[in-house]
């Protein structure tokens, strides 16, 4: 080597794995690198810490994970361009966690099972949400480094293996007796990320926790995992209800289902008002349990069905098609157990469902079968809770009388509690009052307006997720009919309820704090409106997307139209209100028609041929016959103004003033604050 004139370079790869014999032989080699013209490139593991770990005169480089950005560009290179994969990316990125290893593995794998076809850069994929298992290559590489830790040092790896990505070491040792977490911090198994207030650590790569995992015997596996569950009960007790999804994931996975059944539900409660996607994944789960429980065990049709229903009845807070909700299976279950209570939760919830895809009629129709149940009962929570859902029902279809009845029947019921009842909505005694004031305005009552005003400070106080969708009812439904002025106020109040929506994770609400805002927006004047009616068309769009709110889709539509007619094209904004029309009487209800005929009169008066005046005329007298019941003033007022307008475009000046005037002292007597600014606006 001394004697060798050329320059060479000398590999010794994976030196971890070294013989003791070898290590010697190399150590000794490499003393006399330092006086030839040699380089030695020496590659191991970070637990390896013998003597090639040190020659003299070395330098060190520590190779950190790559960055996310690059392990990305990297898969991506793997798999090539085409669209079939992209999903995957992501998915191979994700798990291989910076290991440019683990992402080579983890594509040769796919492409092994088929998964993956055609050369590496150029792949498709037939499955693009294909299960990442750890492919025998790592778990070989992977279980090597783990039977080379000590006895103690495997033993803690197993018990935090049970605990998750992320332990923390005292619970760490209430699960494993003498954890010895030092040795596999050195191996680089494991990381501390937190010192105080208690010890923390993670594990450096996913896949390391899975194979550690995965290599325990099932029955010793399944022991830590109870030993954990009792745990985390025993060591925060005031905690239990934030933990019980843990807790009951741990006793699943040591085959307890009875009690994870229980924590699971209980889990889904705590979580019904602060994140209802989670509530229903642990109803989800609770499910699953259930439906494995062995056929003769005792209470297994009851918990088949509590699950189910709560899922029914919390459906139309997230969306999904209205008749895939498993109504009808809970209907099934329930029938054939007897189980009214269960039947009448799920009912609620489906009834709400008909009610945001605009299925007025069916809703209302199937709330007539649920208040029947409700007058069964003798629980003046399940009533309350579950005829908010009535109400809503009634008031969508426009039954504004029955409306009126069951929230005061509601109010009455809750003696002023404003939580009694609040498992499916929040604050049902907030709810019957926002209906309330809703059913009074729409029939004329003295008083409505303080009364909505009294509701809407309710609102802010005991209905911090659901505010959003309470409040369609002043700021959707009150603006379009006229009642509620969309002035400085209302953009204030519905920005702050789409902040908040924001948060709740569910949307429903999000969709509809989205809408809120961008319909108030909409009514204002320069770039408020643009803004307005961006938001009313992400809302639209996420409404179809999520099938959560067709209630949404025609009262945007108007928007749209007016804003085509604004920008010149009439002829589209009139045929887009007139589809708006045909499909608001074919749902039934009373959210979009009259807003819709307002405004095609308008704009049929405004391009003004003699074909377009009888068919304003036609519109008008076609909303005066639509069913409505006594005393309903809504469609009254607007009839007034619009057969003003038509008498104007007519010429008859007489009968105009005459209108005009009568339209003027209603609006005023009325409160109708929009009608009363339109009134005020008319020549």
């Amino acid at each position: 080597m001394l004697a060798r004139p050329n320059p060479a370079v000398y590999v010794i790869e994976d030196a971890h794995w070294i013989d003791s014999t070898s290590e010697s032989l190399l150590a000794d080699f490499l003393s006399v690198v330092p006086r030839s013209r040699s380089l030695v490139l020496i590659t191991f593991r970070p637990e390896y810490g013998g003597a090639l770990s040190r020659p003299p005169g070395a330098q060190t480089i520590a190779l950190a994970p790559l960055d996310d950005a690059e392990t990305v560009g990297l898969v991506a290179e793997l798999l090539g361009p085409h669209p079939s994969v992209d999903a995957l990316v992501t998915h191979i990125a994700e798990r291989a966690s910076g290991n440019p290893f683990f992402a080579e593995e983890l594509v040769r794998d796919l492409v092994g099972r088929g998964v993956l076809a055609g050369e590496r850069g150029s792949y498709t994929s037939a499955d693009e949400a294909a299960e990442l298992d750890v492919p025998a290559t790592l778990q070989a590489v992977i279980a090597a480094r783990i039977d080379r830790l000590e006895t103690s040092a495997k033993l803690t790896l197993n018990a935090a293996a049970v605990i998750g990505m992320r332990f923390d070491e005292a619970l760490l040792a209430a699960v494993a007796d003498d954890p010895n977490v030092a040795t596999l911090v050195r191996a680089e198994i494991v990381d501390p990320v937190t010192f105080t207030p208690r010890a923390e650590y993670a594990f450096r790569h996913p896949l390391i926790r899975t194979v550690a995992y995965r290599s325990q015997l099932k029955s010793a596996r399944a022991q830590l995992h109870r030993r954990l569950a009792a745990a985390l009960q025993a060591r925060d007790p005031d905690s239990m209800d934030e933990n019980a999804a843990l807790i009951a994931e741990h006793l699943e996975a040591a085959g307890d289902l009875p009690e994870a059944f229980g924590w699971h539900m209980r889990a889904g409660g705590w979580l019904t008002f602060r994140d209802v996607n989670a509530a229903r994944l642990s109803w989800l789960r609770a499910r699953q349990v259930a439906d494995r429980l062995p056929a003769d065990y005792t209470s297994r049709e009851g918990m088949r069905i509590a699950p189910r229903a709560l899922l029914c009845g919390s459906a139309f807070r997230v969306g999904g098609a209205v008749d895939e909700d498993g109504f009808e299976e809970l209907r099934r279950l329930a029938g054939a157990a007897d189980d009214k209570m269960s039947l009448a939760l799920a009912m609620a919830g489906h009834v709400m469902s008909l009610v945001f895809h605009a299925r007025y009629r069916e809703s209302s129709q199937l709330a007539n079968e649920l208040t029947g149940l409700l007058d069964s009962f003798d629980d003046a929570g399940l009533a309350v809770g579950l005829l908010s859902e009535v109400i809503t029902a009634k008031l969508a279809n426009g039954e504004v009388v029955e409306a009126l009845r069951l929230a005061q029947r509601t109010i009455d019921i809750t003696g002023g509690d404003a939580h009694l009842g609040d498992f499916i909505i929040e604050s049902p005694l907030t709810v019957a009052k926002m209906f309330r004031a809703t059913a009074r305005m729409c029939l004329g009552a003295n008083g409505w307006k303080s009364d909505m005003d009294q509701a809407t400070t309710l609102c802010r106080e005991n209905v911090p997720l659901g505010r959003a969708v309470l409040l369609f009812w002043r700021y959707g439904y009150g603006v379009s009919a006229g009642a509620i002025r969309p002035d400085a106020a209302a953009v204030r109040e519905t920005a702050e309820v789409l902040e908040l929506a924001k948060l709740t994770g569910d949307n429903l609400s999000l969709e509809s704090g989205r809408f809120l805002h961008g319909f108030v927006l909409a009514q204002q004047d320069g770039p408020d409106r643009g803004r307005g009616l961006g938001l009313l068309a992400t809302a639209r769009d996420a409404a179809i997307q999520h099938r959560t709110a067709a209630v949404f889709v025609p009262l945007a539509d108007i928007e749209f139209a007016k804003e085509k007619a604004r920008t010149g094209d009439l002829d589209e904004a009139i045929q887009l209100l007139g589809t708006v029309i045909e499909h608001a009487i074919a749902a039934g209800g009373m959210d979009s028609h009259g807003a819709a005929v307002e405004a095609l009169v308008e704009l049929l008066l405004e391009r003004g041929t003699r074909e377009d005046v009888r068919a304003a005329k036609a519109s008008t007298e076609r909303l005066a016959a639509a069913p409505t019941e006594p005393g309903f003033v809504v469609y009254d007022i607007a009839l007034l103004r619009l057969r003003a307008l038509l008498a104007l475009a007519q010429g008859d000046e007489a009968a105009y003033r005459d209108l005009r005037a009568r339209y003027r002292a209603r609006a005023i007597e009325l409160g109708f604050e929009g009608h009363i600014d339109m009134a005020a606006a008319m020549p």
